[in-house]
C-alpha cells in the first residue's frame, strides 16, 4: 500500500554511507524500488529538493543526479516551477516478494536433459592436490611469451578485431594442418579446421547437429562423462560399448545396437583405462560406419604424451568413407584457461559445422587464437611440448616407482605409456567411493573408476575397482604425501 504521507516514506529509504556505490545510485535504485513495488503510486508528488536533502542528509546535487536518471528512465515526470511526480505511465504492479520461490517455470525438456546430463560430470574444485586428473602441468608454460605474443597484437589492431570468420583464423588453421599432418598422421586442409572454445565446445555442436533426438549414439563404457553428458542433452539415446585391452568393442556394438548413427571414441588413449584401440578394432570400426552410413568422433584428448615410441596414428588418417570427425583440444598442452579445441571434419560436412558454429558463438576470441599461432610458428609450441613431455615423463616415473615400492600390495598399475593420469586397480576388496570419501577428509583426490561407468550399462561393461590417479601437475613433494595419506587408507589406518 502507498505510503500516507510521501514525506514519511522518503525518510525510510535505505543509504548505506561509505558504501563503494554513490549515494546518488542508491537514491535512484530505493526511489525506483518504491515505485515498482506500489509504495510509491503513479502521480504522487515527491517532496522538493531541498526538504528530500533535509529527510535523508544528503546534497542537493545527490538528489537532482537522482532524479535526472530516474526521469531519463521514465519513472518520473517533473518541470520547473511544477514540481517532480510518479510518472502516470507507470502502471500498478502487486508487490514482488524479495525472493523469488524457485523456477519462473519449469525448465525445457531440453533444458532439463543439459542439466541432468552435466550433474554427472565431475568439476575441479578447491586448489590443485594430489591426484588431481585432467590438469596439465602449468608452471612449466612460457607466460611470459604468450604476454609479450598477445600484447604484440594488442598494440596492432587490424580487421580481424572485427568480426572474425566462424571456423577460426586461418593462419591458426594452417599452421593446426601442418602440426597435425606431422604428429598425427590426420589427412586435412585448413578448410577441414574449425576452431572452438575448448573440445567441449566441439562435442555439444556435433551431437546437436549430427543426431536426432531420439537417435543411437555408441559411447565407450567406462568413458569420459564430459562426452556422454552433450549426446543426452541433444536427444540421443546413449548404448554403452565395453572396452577390453584392444578398446571398444566394436562387435558388441554391432551386435546389441547396429542401428547407431554415431560412436564416441578415444582411440589413442582410452579416457579412463589408458588402453589404445587395436588396428584391427580400428578398422572394424570405420567398416561399421561406413556400412551404415554413421559418424565417428575421435577425441584425441592427449595424444602429444606418449611416453614410448611415437605417437599412435589417428583414427581418421585410416578414414575413407568421410565418417570421421576428429576432435582436439590444447587445454592439456598449453592450459586450460585458454579454452581453444578444434574439429577436423570431413570435406563435405565443414560448411555445416562452421554454420553451427556462428549460431553458438559467432566465432572464438580471436586475439589469443593469434597469439597460438604466433606461438606455433616462431618454435614455442614444439619446444613447450617436448619439455612438459620430458617432464610428465618423470612425474609418471614418480608415481608408478611409488606405488611399486609403497603399494604394490595394494595397487595393479594400468597403460602408463601416454597421457596426464594413471589407471590403477586394487588388489584387495575395497569400495572405491568409501577410498574417495577418506582421500578428500584426507586433502587428497581420489578419482574413482566407476565414475566413468554408465549407469545404465549392463554387467558386460563391468570394470575392476579402482582409481585414476592424475600425476602431470602433481610436485613430487605433494605426491609423495599422497603416496603415503593413499597408503594408509587402503591398509585402514
Amino acid at each position: 500500500m502507498p505510503a500516507s504521507h510521501p514525506n514519511r516514506l522518503i525518510a525510510t529509504l535505505p543509504l548505506q554511507r561509505g558504501a563503494s556505490v554513490p549515494l546518488f545510485r542508491q537514491l535512484y535504485a530505493a526511489i525506483k524500488a518504491a515505485i515498482l513495488d506500489g509504495r510509491m503510486s503513479p502521480g504522487m508528488q515527491l517532496p522538493p529538493t531541498r526538504d528530500f536533502c533535509r529527510l535523508l542528509a544528503v546534497s542537493r546535487q545527490t538528489v537532482l543526479n537522482a532524479y535526472a536518471l530516474l526521469t531519463t528512465e521514465g519513472y518520473l515526470d517533473g518541470a520547473v516551477g511544477r514540481g517532480t511526480f510518479v510518472s502516470v505511465d507507470v502502471p500498478l504492479s502487486a508487490p514482488v516478494p524479495a525472493t523469488a520461490p524457485g523456477l519462473l517455470r519449469p525448465l525445457s525438456a531440453r533444458g532439463q536433459g543439459v542439466v541432468a546430463a552435466m550433474r554427472q560430470v565431475a568439476f575441479h574444485r578447491g586448489p590443485l592436490r594430489a591426484f588431481r586428473v585432467g590438469m596439465p602441468r602449468i608452471d612449466h608454460f612460457p607466460f611470459d611469451v604468450w604476454n609479450r605474443l598477445e600484447a604484440r597484437r594488442w598494440r596492432r589492431p587490424d580487421h580481424h578485431f572485427g568480426y572474425s570468420d566462424p571456423a577460426g583464423y586461418l593462419p591458426l588453421r594452417e599452421l593446426l594442418c601442418v602440426y597435425l599432418k606431422a604428429s598425427r598422421g590426420v589427412q586435412c586442409t585448413p578448410q577441414q579446421i574449425v576452431i572452438t572454445s575448448g573440445s567441449q565446445q566441439a562435442l555439444f555442436l556435433l551431437s546437436t547437429i549430427l543426431l536426432a533426438p531420439g537417435e543411437s549414439a555408441w559411447m565407450e563404457s567406462p568413458g569420459y562423462r564430459g562426452a556422454s553428458g552433450p549426446l543426452r542433452a541433444a536427444g540421443a539415446r546413449v548404448f554403452p560399448v565395453p572396452v577390453d585391452a584392444q578398446g571398444l568393442d566394436v562387435a558388441y556394438g554391432v551386435a546389441h545396437c547396429p542401428q547407431a548413427k554415431l560412436a564416441y571414441v578415444t582411440p589413442s588413449h582410452q579416457m579412463p583405462l589408458g588402453v589404445s584401440m587395436s588396428l584391427p578394432r580400428r578398422l572394424a570400426l570405420l567398416a561399421w560406419a561406413a556400412h551404415n552410413k554413421a559418424w565417428v568422433v575421435e577425441d584425441d584428448y592427449d595424444s602429444e604424451y606418449r611416453y614410448s615410441g611415437a605417437p599412435l596414428a589417428s583414427l581418421q588418417s585410416l578414414d575413407r568413407a568421410g565418417c570421421v570427425v576428429y576432435v582436439g583440444t590444447l587445454s592439456k598442452v598449453l592450459f586450460p584457461g585458454l579454452r581453444l579445441g578444434y574439429m577436423v571434419a570431413p570435406p563435405a560436412l565443414a560448411e555445416a559445422l562452421v554454420h553451427a558454429k556462428a549460431v553458438m558463438d559467432r566465432h572464438t576470441a580471436i586475439v589469443p587464437q593469434m597469439a597460438l599461432a604466433d606461438f606455433i610458428a616462431e618454435g614455442h609450441f614444439g619446444r613447450h611440448i617436448r619439455r612438459t613431455r620430458d617432464s610428465n615423463a618423470e612425474r609418471r616415473d614418480l608415481l608408478v616407482r611409488g606405488i611399486s615400492r609403497e603399494l604394490d600390495d595394494q595397487l595393479a598399475c594400468g597403460p602408463a605409456d601416454s597421457g596426464l593420469e594413471l589407471c590403477a586397480y586394487f588388489r584387495g576388496g575395497h569400495d572405491e567411493e568409501a577410498v574417495a570419501r577418506a582421500g578428500l577428509a584426507r586433502g587428497i583426490e581420489l578419482r574413482p573408476l566407476g565414475h566413468y561407468a554408465d549407469p545404465a550399462a549392463g554387467p558386460e561393461c563391468a570394470t575392476p575397482p579402482g582409481l585414476l590417479l592424475g600425476f602431470a601437475a602433481i610436485p613430487p613433494a605433494e605426491m609423495a604425501h599422497g603416496l603415503q595419506e593413499l597408503g594408509r587408507i587402503l591398509r585402514g589406518r
